[in-house]
């Protein structure tokens, strides 16, 4: 069975691979929760952000934005000093920040729609024949991301937001020879 070369021999990065990456998300918090686990993969290996996203999960309180919205330095100090999660000042204030971001575009339109629109609400279907073709970013991640920093995000240039494109399924990016190519795309239904 052909994976994407990113995908390994780790069986973590392998289940990630075949259950979650690439498939369509509509859930507004969790397309939230995955922009933000993928502002904090910046700089590291995203198989580091997947051991520690149980930890990430609990440390932020299920990634609920209402929630930490409400977060101040206090919280921010608190999340410094836990070892289970990464300790960034800036990833860590960010994430306060973009949760305050996300309840101004969830009560204007929803962020799930906000986000879906940049591909009329159905996946593009990449047709890359080897994980060299892919880019690691594109002109729509270059305008979602400067729409987002627009919205007042931030941690979300054009390489983190195509990332998370493909991890949420609106972009399918799943070379042709991998057996997850034609799944997804068959999740591909209009919104």
């Amino acid at each position: 069975m052909e994976r994407c070369g990113w995908a390994g021999l780790e069986p973590i990065y392998v289940d990630y691979h075949d259950t979650e990456w690439g498939v369509p998300e509509y859930d507004s918090r969790a397309l939230w929760e995955k922009l933000i686990l993928d502002g904090f993969q910046a700089g590291l290996s995203w198989i580091t952000i997947l051991k520690k996203r149980d930890n990430f999960r609990e440390a932020f309180q299920g990634f609920d934005p209402n929630k930490i919205a409400d977060w101040s330095v206090e919280d921010v100090e608190r999340l410094l000093g836990n070892p289970g999660i990464i300790r960034h000042r800036g990833k860590i204030e960010a994430t306060i920040n973009n949760a305050r971001a996300w309840q101004k575009i969830e009560a204007n339109e929803g962020f799930d729609a906000f986000m879906w629109r940049y591909v009329d609400g159905v996946p593009l279907q990449n047709r890359f024949s080897t994980q060299a073709d892919v880019p690691p970013s594109t002109r729509l991640s270059e305008q979602v991301s400067k729409d987002l920093k627009k919205e007042g995000f931030k941690f979300c240039g054009p390489t983190i937001v195509y990332a998370w494109m493909e991890a949420c399924g609106l972009v399918n990016d799943h070379i042709l020879t991998c057996h997850r190519h034609d799944a997804c795309a068959a999740l591909a239904k209009p919104r």
